[in-house]
């Protein structure tokens, strides 16, 4: 008959009772832990890069079609994140504020150069302010 007071061995080769056959003051079986890996597993091949699936089109109208969609799509995107630098820019520039930056600071900031800072802030004032509507 085995006995129920038989000490089981964990990977490390420590021993710990085991069964329900344990006192109060022992402690809890030590819970195995998984083998450890010896390998790395083989990474995917990754896949060549795509731009918006265009170079798999091979109809030339459809192509210009898709391209030039995607080109007009990029352009609004790059005019709209130009409002917001502007805005941000008479933000910064706003001698309202205790840490107002000079032009030459935003400039430095966002790599252009302070005169097209300058222009910038001015445009960003431009739209931060309300649009006034001509009823006459």
């Amino acid at each position: 008959m085995p006995d129920s007071h038989a000490k089981a061995s964990d990977q490390s080769g420590s021993t710990a009772q085991a069964g329900p056959g344990r006192g109060p003051d022992e402690a809890p079986a030590r819970r195995l832990r998984p083998a450890q890996l010896l390998f790395e597993p083989q990474a995917a091949e990754p896949e060549p890069e795509r731009f918006f699936d265009l170079e798999s089109i091979d109809d030339p109208s459809e192509l210009l079609r898709r391209s030039t969609e995607l080109a007009l799509a990029f352009r609004a995107a790059a005019e709209r994140a130009t409002d917001f630098q502007a805005v941000a820019a008479a933000q910064l520039a706003d001698t309202r504020r205790f840490d107002a930056l000079s032009d030459t600071e935003i400039a430095d900031r966002a790599d252009w150069t302070p005169d097209y800072a300058a222009r910038m802030i001015e445009y960003g004032r431009g739209l931060l302010q309300p649009r006034r509507h001509d009823d006459g």
